[in-house]
């Protein structure tokens, strides 16, 4: 039972890291401040969750329920905190950068 805990936990682990590193290439690489809010909030939502159930996985009962309770709060801050970032920059005027162009122009 044991082996079977430690390999979820690991894959959890590969997986969480995954996706933190495709949310901060994410925010490196997209151009405006909607596309890296989009990246980094659903990448580092999923990745810093999957980190933190393989750290619950691998830990006793009551640091285990701290660490899910943890997961909850990630899961309903780290949404909430891009949607009021995305609200603030629309109210000051940011636009979105679209591209002008090519077969992916959606400004028409």
């Amino acid at each position: 039972m044991d082996l079977i805990i430690d390999i979820i936990s690991i894959i959890c682990l590969i997986g969480g890291l995954f996706f933190l590193f495709v949310g901060t290439v994410g925010l490196l690489r997209f151009p405006d401040v909607y596309n890296r809010l989009h990246a980094t909030t659903k990448c580092d939502t999923l990745g810093a969750g999957l980190l933190l159930l393989s750290l619950a996985l691998q830990s006793s009962l009551f640091v285990g329920i701290r660490l899910g309770l943890l997961i909850v709060f990630i899961l309903i801050t780290n949404p909430t905190a891009a949607h009021v970032i995305a609200r603030a920059a629309y109210r000051i005027g940011t636009k979105p950068i679209v591209s002008r162009g090519g077969s992916d122009d959606r400004s028409a």
